[in-house]
């Protein structure tokens, strides 16, 4: 199957350190892939390269076969890359729902199209609803708790339309009651859009994850599926503990 986004050789160096070393990823389209690694391991930065707000010492990321290395990261939102961050980035002083129209009007550069994406607010509220935050449509981003902030940015990254979402550890400071809101409102992503997730919740990346890569000072240590890497005894030996540590 052809790689919808695909990372070639990619590196980055800050002086004598490689936080990331020749790393070949790729993602098709539906898919739904786990990055895991000990901290340090160079995860936020592959995902920074991903979205270009790190420039890579080596390497090529092509996207729908489009070589997008030198892009910056609005370019790759418009062209169908949105991420998320380990803290929810979303505008405070606006409702939810106007988060999603300004996001959607951002990312897409339609700035003489304002008025037609303000039309198209029954659809957000739609992308509200599925992702259990239509009765928060109308209030402040800043009014939220913290696990409804991260499902609005989470849907603020979908308001662009994208056909690759990146996630940074969604599951990031969420209380036991968030993480099943959370894991529903990833099941219910579109089916076409590959999915690549940062995360140390395990039970999360288990849940979710058809494919989980490793990586370990900055390199793919292993790549398999979540029963595969569960009993991986280098990724044991890494996480220090047996493999039933590494779904923990």
């Amino acid at each position: 199957m052809t790689a919808l986004l695909a990372a070639t050789g990619l590196a980055r160096s800050y002086g004598s350190l490689r936080a990331v070393d020749r790393v070949d990823l790729d993602l098709s389209a539906g898919a739904r892939r786990a990055l895991i690694g000990p901290n340090g391991a160079g995860k936020s930065t592959l995902l920074n390269l991903i979205a270009g707000t790190v420039r890579p010492s080596a390497g090529r990321i092509r996207l729908a076969g489009r070589d997008i290395t030198r892009a910056g990261p609005a370019a790759r939102a418009r062209l169908g890359v949105a991420r998320t961050f380990q803290t929810p980035a979303v505008l405070d002083s606006l409702t939810a729902l106007e988060n999603l129209v300004v996001a959607a009007w951002r990312h897409t550069g339609a700035g003489r199209r304002w008025r037609e994406s303000r039309r198209r607010e029954p659809a957000r509220l739609g992308l509200l609803d599925t992702l259990g935050l239509g009765a928060q449509a109308h209030l402040t981003a800043g009014s939220l708790s913290h696990g409804q902030r991260r499902l609005l940015e989470i849907a603020v990254a979908l308001a662009a339309e994208p056909s690759v979402l990146l996630l940074d550890e969604p599951a990031a400071g969420l209380g036991d009651a968030d993480l099943p809101r959370l894991l529903a409102a990833l099941r219910r992503l579109p089916a076409e859009m590959a999915v690549l997730l940062v995360e140390h919740n395990q039970d999360l990346v288990t849940a979710f994850a058809d494919t989980v890569t490793v990586l370990h000072h900055g390199q793919v240590l292993a790549t398999g599926t979540p029963q595969e890497i569960h009993v991986h005894p280098a990724v044991a030996e890494v996480y220090l503990g047996t493999p039933q540590a590494v779904s923990r």
